[in-house]
């Protein structure tokens, strides 16, 4: 099982790490921590300017997967035209939903987070917790859907825009 799992990725690579969400694959390293020698994925986040280093044999348990495919990415796209769906609940408790839907690295629930905090123009104005939240979620959606159409992210969030715009009108 953990040969399957070393050679699902490699050296360049990108991946998406829930917590953090896209960075690439620098190398596969060895090092030893606590007396054991560990097989290192190294992941730089250079956005960031972060590197993480996760375990060959605890990647999948850590959450760590391939950039979504175009089908997912197309998924996400229509979850952005649809209508928001705000419950009424509290916001402190809408709030931790959010949080852990983009922490979940889950492009969909990504994308579901930003449909539902965008504001058109002539919307009320955003609490800076809702902003904050809008934009983590915006930036991690926006990443991955530059990573896997291979372009640069400000092509992609004027692409993200165009949808949120265009579902207000």
């Amino acid at each position: 099982m953990t040969k399957t799992k070393k050679s699902e990725f490699r050296p360049d690579d990108f991946v998406v790490y829930p917590a953090h969400g896209v960075g690439k694959i620098v190398s596969v390293e060895e090092q030893e921590v606590g007396g054991f020698k560990l097989e290192l994925f190294v992941i730089s986040f250079e956005k960031d300017k972060m590197t993480l280093r996760v375990p060959t044999n605890k990647a999948a348990e850590a959450g760590l997967r391939p950039l979504a495919n175009a089908d997912t990415v197309a998924h996400a796209m229509k979850t952005l035209k649809g209508k928001a769906k705000v419950k009424k609940a509290m916001w402190s408790r809408r709030a931790q939903e959010y949080e852990q839907k983009i922490n979940s690295g889950d492009l969909i629930a990504i994308a579901e987070v930003v449909r539902d905090l965008h504001r058109a123009d002539d919307q009320r104005e955003q609490s800076y917790s809702e902003r904050q939240l809008y934009e983590a979620a915006l930036e991690r959606l926006t990443r991955e859907i530059a990573a896997v159409a291979g372009r640069d992210e400000k092509a992609a969030g004027k692409e993200i825009e165009d949808v949120l715009v265009g579902r207000a009108a």
